[in-house]
C-alpha cells in the first residue's frame, strides 16, 4: 500500500510534487516546534499557550521562503546528491534562528532551548523523509536493472557509477581494480575487490556484463581486463575515448561493445616523426585504392602529416565519396589548408594516371590499390592479373616517367610462396616495382609487405560479427587456421614511415608479432558479446552459446601465412620494420615474364605461366 502510494507521488506532475512538498514542510515545521517544545516541557500533553504557537506565523513563511530561495523545491527528490543535505541544513538553520529571535523579542513563553531542539527534530524530518523517498524510489528502479560490474574504481570508475546511478539499463553491483590499496572498500555503496576474488561475486550477483573504466590512453592495462572478463563468460563494454569525452561528443554513461581490435591487438610503437613527414608533409601525396580499408586509414595517417594537397585515386565511387567526406570534416575540425582531389577511375588506365600525376603534381605515391579477396580472385583470374600486376605496371611506369620521388607498393604475406592466384599477382606485382626501380633510378620505390589487419573489408572479423549477431552459427574453414593480424592504424603508419627509407626497390617486411588462431579469435567474439562458442560435435551450451561450423578449407587458402620468403632479413631504423635482402631481378626478365602474362588470354593458362615463373607459387603447398 505504502509502495503504491509512493510510487503514484513520483507520477504527478511537477508543480503537483512542490505543492505537496510545501505543504508537507509546512506541517513539518508546525509538528518539530509542537514535539520540541513537548520535550522540553517533559510531556506531549502539556499546555502550550495560544500566544506561544503565534510564533509559526512568522517562522513558517520563513522557512519556505528559505527552502525556495536556496532551491529546494528544485531538486528532484529521486536525484538529490550531497548538496541537497547542504541547503536543507542552511535553511533549517535559517528557520531555528528565525524561531529563535521572533520568539525572544516578543516574549512568547519559547524556552532558549527548543530552538536548539527544533533544529535537530526538522532536520530529521525534512531530510530523512526526502531520502527515504529517495530509497524507495531507486529500490524500486533496481527492479528493472541488470547487475554490472565496473572495472576500475578510478576516477573514471566513479565518473561512470554516478552516470549509471540515473540509468534504467545497469545497476552498479560490484567494482574490480587490480590497486591492493582500494580492496574491501566501498564507493557510493559498491564494494571493490581484486580481481583475483571477481569470480566469486559475479556468480553470486549474476552479473552477465563489464563494464571496463580504464582510459584508452591505457591500452595494455585495457585489453588486460577485457580478456579477464571475457574469460568468465562477461559480455564487455568500455566508456568512450578520452578525446570524445574532453570535446563533449559523447558522454561517459554512453557505452560500447569492445571491438576485438582493442583485444587482440598489441601495444603500438610511438611513429618516428621524422620518418612520418619525410614524404608527406608539405608534398603533393596521391593514394591508389584510397577508399579500401588501408587506402583510408593511410589517408587519414598521411592528412595528419600536414600536405600540401592529397589526391585519392579508387574504381568505387561510393568508397571514394566516404573516404572524401571524412576527410573533409577533419580539415573542418583542424583547420588545415590541404586540397583534397578525389578521382574516380582505374589504375590500369595510363592516361587516367598520367594525367592526375601531372595536373596535381604528385612527389608521393602510396599504391594500395588491388584485388585482395582469395576466392574471389581465384575464380577471376584475368581480371586479378589485370588489376594487381598490370595496374601496378601501370602506375609504378608513370610514377617514374613523370619524376615521382617516393613509390609504396602495399604488399601482402601471402606473396610469400603463393598457394593462391591472388599471392601470385602481388608476388608479380613486387617483381614489377622492383624492375622500374632499376629502370627509373630518380624515384624511391619500395614495397610493404604485410599480414592481416583487424577489422578490414576482407577481413573475417566484420563476417563472424554478422554470424554472431544472427545467433550463429560461425563458419570456420580450419580448426587449426592461423593467420597473422595487425590493427590498421598501426599498418598505415608502418607503411608511411617505411615509405621514407626506400632507395632501390626494397621489400620491406613488417613485424606482425604472433600469429593468432583463427578458432580462438571466433571464441572471443563470441565471449565479447557475452555468448560461449562451441565446435560443432562438441559438448556446448546448445540453448545460449554460438556453434562454430567448420566448413574446409578454400581454393588456395593456406593454414599459416609466412612473412619471408628465406628467413633473412636486416634490420632498419624501425623497430617493426625489417628489410628483406634478396638481389633484385634484371629489369629485362622481369618484362619478359609480364609480356608473356599480358599475351595469354584464358585464365587458366595465365595461372598455369604463373606457376612456371619463379614466384614459388604451387598449389599443391596450401
Amino acid at each position: 500500500m505504502f509502495k503504491k502510494i509512493t510510487q503514484s507521488l513520483f507520477e504527478l506532475p511537477r508543480g503537483a510534487k512542490r505543492l505537496v512538498q510545501v505543504a508537507f514542510d509546512a506541517l513539518a515545521i508546525a509538528f518539530c516546534f509542537w514535539l520540541a517544545m513537548a520535550l522540553r516541557l517533559d510531556g506531549i500533553f502539556s499546555f502550550i499557550p495560544r500566544d506561544t504557537w503565534s510564533v509559526l506565523l512568522a517562522v513558517v513563511p520563513i522557512t519556505i521562503s528559505a527552502f525556495v530561495t536556496l532551491g529546494l523545491y528544485r531538486a528532484v527528490v529521486r536525484y538529490m546528491a550531497d548538496r541537497a543535505l547542504k541547503v536543507i541544513s542552511l535553511g533549517v538553520a535559517i528557520s531555528a534562528v528565525t524561531l529563535f529571535i521572533v520568539s525572544q523579542a516578543l516574549d512568547l513563553g519559547v524556552p532558549r532551548s527548543v530552538p536548539a531542539i527544533y533544529f535537530t527534530l526538522l532536520l530529521i524530518m525534512v531530510g530523512g523523509t526526502r531520502f527515504i523517498m529517495r530509497s524507495i524510489h531507486l529500490s524500486a528502479r533496481d527492479e528493472g536493472r541488470a547487475p554490472v560490474l565496473i572495472y576500475g574504481a578510478g576516477e573514471a570508475g566513479r565518473q561512470l557509477l554516478q552516470a549509471l546511478d540515473q540509468s534504467r539499463n545497469y545497476r552498479p553491483a560490484l567494482f574490480v581494480d587490480d590497486n591492493a590499496a582500494v580492496h574491501g572498500s566501498e564507493i557510493g555503496g559498491v564494494r571493490v575487490v581484486s580481481p583475483l576474488r571477481a569470480a566469486e561475486h559475479i556468480a553470486r550477483m549474476g552479473v552477465k556484463t563489464a563494464l571496463l573504466a580504464i582510459s584508452d590512453a591505457y591500452p595494455e592495462g585495457r585489453r588486460r581486463a577485457a580478456k579477464m572478463m571475457t574469460d568468465q563468460g562477461l559480455e564487455v563494454r568500455v566508456i568512450p575515448s578520452v578525446a570524445d569525452l574532453v570535446s563533449g561528443r559523447v558522454r561517459i554513461s554512453e557505452l560500447r561493445r569492445i571491438r576485438v581490435e582493442e583485444l587482440l591487438g598489441r601495444a603500438p610503437v610511438p611513429p618516428i616523426p621524422a620518418l612520418m613527414t619525410k614524404t608527406t608533409s608539405g608534398k603533393s601525396v596521391m593514394v591508389t585504392g584510397a577508399g579500401g580499408s588501408i587506402g583510408s586509414e593511410l589517408c587519414r595517417q598521411i592528412l595528419d602529416q600536414g600536405p600540401n594537397r592529397l589526391v585519392l585515386l579508387d574504381v568505387s565511387e561510393y568508397a571514394l565519396y566516404r573516404i572524401h567526406e571524412d576527410l573533409l570534416e577533419r580539415l573542418s575540425t583542424t583547420g588545415s589548408t590541404c586540397e583534397i582531389v578525389a578521382v574516380l577511375g582505374s589504375v590500369v588506365r595510363k592516361d587516367l594516371v598520367s594525367r592526375t600525376i601531372r595536373e596535381n603534381g604528385v612527389e608521393t605515391l602510396f599504391h594500395a590499390a588491388a584485388y585482395k579477396h582469395v576466392p574471389l580472385v581465384e575464380a577471376n583470374v584475368l581480371e586479378g592479373v589485370r588489376n594487381n600486376v598490370f595496374g601496378t605496371e601501370t602506375v609504378a611506369d608513370v610514377a617514374g616517367e613523370l619524376g615521382v620521388k617516393s613509390f609504396t607498393l602495399i604488399s601482402t604475406d601471402k606473396a610469400v610462396r603463393p598457394t593462391n592466384v591472388m599471392g601470385a599477382t602481388k608476388r608479380l606485382a613486387e617483381f614489377v616495382m622492383q624492375a622500374k626501380a632499376q629502370t627509373y633510378p630518380g624515384t624511391k620505390y619500395c614495397a610493404v609487405r604485410f599480414g592481416n589487419v583487424l577489422g578490414s573489408s576482407g577481413s573475417v572479423i566484420p563476417k563472424f560479427e554478422k554470424q554472431i549477431a544472427a545467433g550463429g552459427p560461425i563458419t570456420l574453414t580450419h580448426p587449426e587456421i592461423t593467420r597473422y593480424f595487425m590493427t590498421i592504424p598501426e599498418a598505415a603508419q608502418l607503411v608511411v614511415q617505411a615509405s621514407a627509407m626506400a632507395t632501390r626497390g626494397e621489400i620491406y617486411l613488417l613485424d606482425m608479432g604472433e600469429p593468432i588462431k583463427i578458432l580462438d579469435l571466433a571464441k572471443t567474439m563470441a565471449h565479447l558479446h557475452g555468448r560461449p562458442a562451441y565446435l560443432e560435435g562438441e559438448a556446448g551450451d546448445t540453448a545460449n552459446g554460438i556453434r562454430i561450423s567448420i566448413s574446409g578449407l578454400r581454393p588456395g587458402e593456406k593454414l599459416y601465412e609466412e612473412l619471408l620468403v628465406d628467413g633473412s632479413e636486416a634490420a632498419t631504423d624501425h623497430p617493426r620494420i625489417m628489410c628483406e635482402l634478396r638481389e633484385l631481378p634484371a629489369a629485362h626478365v622481369v618484362e619478359g615474364w609480364i609480356e608473356e602474362v599480358r599475351n595469354s588470354s584464358d585464365g587458366a593458362k595465365v595461372a598455369e605461366l604463373m606457376r612456371k615463373l619463379p614466384l614459388s607459387y604451387s598449389q599443391a603447398a596450401a
